[in-house]
């Protein structure tokens, strides 16, 4: 982070009614989780082979690694172009990509039948490098270090100078404080390293989640199918990016009664006009180059899924972002990018589960109470965790003068 931008944990109570809500959310979640873990997969779903995959790849791994893009896009601009105007949230935005990217981890291990082999990726004898899923694989894995490493700035500044442990490990002290300083020095000179393998790595795996549906031609729509589907999930990405930077600092303002940071939000919604023209053009011109526009209008209900994605999701987001007036204020920017972050989520559960239809299905698939209660406690515990690292870790922009002076904050 610049020198001129300060950041200090948040200054409330850890928890709330909407905090107990969380818990009592995540609670059921584990427990079906459990039940998922001793008794099998097929306890807690209604996946078969008929239908191998379902809400947790569709939600908890497509959609959350699409809204986890906010991370690489804000550090590309702030750190790779240095437009530094943007600092002030990439710690919240790297935070999000973090919690983010945890969250579908642990979706991952749920969804895996032998999740006890999950750690075959990082054995190179193991490697496949025909596998798309491997190149997933080893760049989520490879990304979610690197967030972690990123994070570990955050946490040197919280503790260095304040580190007094206890009792018997008192005489630790002094060592723990000098290993805070070390890596204090030793991450401010190689960040740059982490920060640019963060970037290309997401561009990687954000475009390889779409090569996924490349090899299944005849298992999906036309209108989702293409061969370049990794190209529109990049470009998605992108978009999604910026709009998951204002959806979540509008919130967090909120939440934690902050002053919106529209001096930096609404500049960073200039640039979504020219991704989103991106996005929507190349999508347009990938249907009508395949001969697939008739099936626009063929009023299938996959047709009215398609139209509501494209046009509450992309186009009208599209107009907003023009307008000045929808910049310089909270209430339509926060609507704008929610519409765009619907129609990203929209577009990878379309790909995933609309689209897709095995050849020789006999059934129709719908999500277990069990996979709906474990994704619920998911997303519970990726809020639950944002607001615990905010509250005792120097995350969020400050500039009052108890920050500039690095006093101490009560954590949580």
């Amino acid at each position: 982070m610049s020198s001129h931008v300060h950041a200090a944990p948040i200054r409330m109570p850890f928890f709330t009614r909407g905090t107990w809500v969380l818990v009592a959310l995540m609670a059921v979640g584990f427990c079906f989780a459990v039940v998922r873990f001793t008794k099998g997969i097929g306890s807690v779903t209604n996946l078969d082979d008929q239908w191998p995959w379902g809400i947790w790849i569709a939600i908890d791994i497509a959609c959350g690694v699409a809204l986890a893009a906010g991370g690489f896009t804000t550090a590309a601009l702030a750190h790779v172009f240095h437009r530094e105007k943007f600092e002030p949230i990439v710690r919240p935005a790297l935070i999000t990509a973090m919690l983010g990217y945890t969250v579908v981890v642990i979706g991952l291990l749920a969804d895996l039948g032998r999740y006890y082999n999950v750690w075959h990726p990082m054995v190179p004898s193991m490697w496949s490098g025909h596998s798309v899923l491997f190149e997933v694989g080893i760049c989520v894995m490879f990304y979610l270090t690197v967030l972690y490493i990123e994070f570990l700035p955050m946490v040197t500044e919280r503790f260095r100078g304040r580190v007094a442990l206890p009792g018997a490990l008192r005489p630790l002290n002094g060592f723990v404080e000098g290993l805070l300083r070390l890596f204090d020095r030793t991450l401010g000179r190689i960040m740059s390293v982490f920060i640019i393998a963060g970037v290309v790595l997401s561009c990687m795996h954000q475009s390889s989640l779409g090569a996924l549906m490349v090899i299944a031609p005849y298992k999906m729509h036309p209108l989702w199918w293409s061969q370049v589907l990794p190209l529109l999930f990049l470009l998605s990405a992108f978009c999604v990016g910026p709009c998951m930077v204002i959806f979540e600092s509008i919130l967090a303002s909120r939440a934690f009664g902050r002053r919106p940071e529209m001096e930096v939000l609404g500049p960073l919604s200039k640039i979504l006009p020219v991704l989103l023209f991106f996005f929507i053009s190349t999508k347009a011109m990938d249907l009508a180059v395949r001969g697939q526009l008739h099936h626009l209008a063929d009023g299938s209900w996959q047709s009215v899924v398609f139209l509501v994605e494209m046009g509450f999701g992309f186009v009208l987001p599209f107009l907003m972002f023009f307008s000045a007036r929808v910049r310089r204020s909270p209430r339509l920017l926060f609507t704008a990018a929610t519409l765009v972050i619907f129609g990203v989520a929209m577009n990878r559960i379309d790909v995933f589960l609309i689209a897709f239809r095995p050849v020789y299905a006999t059934k129709h698939y719908f999500p277990h109470v069990g996979e709906l209660a474990i994704t619920t406690g998911l997303i519970a515990f990726l809020i639950f965790a944002y607001r615990f690292v905010v509250l005792n870790f120097p995350v969020m922009h400050v500039e009052d003068a108890a920050s500039r002076r690095g006093e101490e904050v009560p954590h949580a």
